[in-house]
């Protein structure tokens, strides 16, 4: 697990290694006690449930995303349209920001 989470809800990420490399997606959320985040129509997996009238759930096959490792995800800097590393800085108004290494852009919003 790791200790500061460079990833966060809503960033743009690319796959760094699996079967899923190269291929880019939002991050739907975070779960920072797995270390791992669920990354939009990236690595899909079938779910086999069982219909529930009450909830009005349909039972069958239903895809949806798995989650994958903070390790294997990269923030893509919206500036420069690049997957960079991330640092933290302080703005002159006394705000904390996630920057780009490569550009100097802000990534957060």
């Amino acid at each position: 697990m790791p200790n500061k989470l460079h990833i966060h809800k809503n960033d743009q990420v690319e796959v760094l290694s699996g079967r899923e490399r190269g291929k880019r997606g939002r991050v739907l959320y975070v779960i920072p006690s797995r270390g791992r985040a669920i990354v939009e129509r990236l690595n899909m997996m079938k779910r086999h449930t069982r219909p529930n009238p009450q909830q009005n759930i349909k039972g069958g096959v239903v895809e949806r995303e798995s989650s994958l490792d903070l390790s294997k995800l990269q923030v893509v800097c919206p500036e420069c349209d690049k997957r960079t590393r991330v640092r933290q800085k302080v703005l002159s108004d006394g705000r904390k920001v996630r920057t780009c290494v490569a550009c100097e852009g802000v990534i957060d919003k």
